[in-house]
């Protein structure tokens, strides 16, 4: 198995960002890289979910598309529809390219 590449990146935060991580690091018992890492991951994950959350409700893709977009499968999806109270935009395209997914 091939360990993934890892890329240095570089920022600047404010003294305020600084601090919160300071004390996390210390809550966590974790180095600054690692908790950044976790962050950052974690960040990711949210920010793709509410893209796709978004799109979905603006019609720009279906729901199978924007599960695939947010990372979840599509009954996580749904889910997650449901539990933001977001209506179902379900059109004969979108079946027509859920029949294409499912096919794949």
């Amino acid at each position: 198995m091939e360990l993934e590449k890892i890329i240095q990146i570089s920022t600047r935060v404010s003294k305020e960002i600084l601090k919160k991580l300071e004390y996390l690091e210390k809550k966590e018992k974790m180095d600054r890289s690692t908790l950044l890492r976790k962050l950052i991951s974690i960040g990711l994950k949210e920010y793709s979910t509410e893209l796709a959350l978004n799109s979905y409700f603006k019609g720009e893709v279906t729901a199978w598309k924007a599960a695939e977009l947010a990372g979840l499968s599509l009954y996580e999806f749904i889910d997650l529809l449901k539990a933001r109270r977001i209506p179902a935009q379900y059109t004969l395209a979108d079946l027509e390219e859920d029949l294409r997914n499912v096919k794949k």
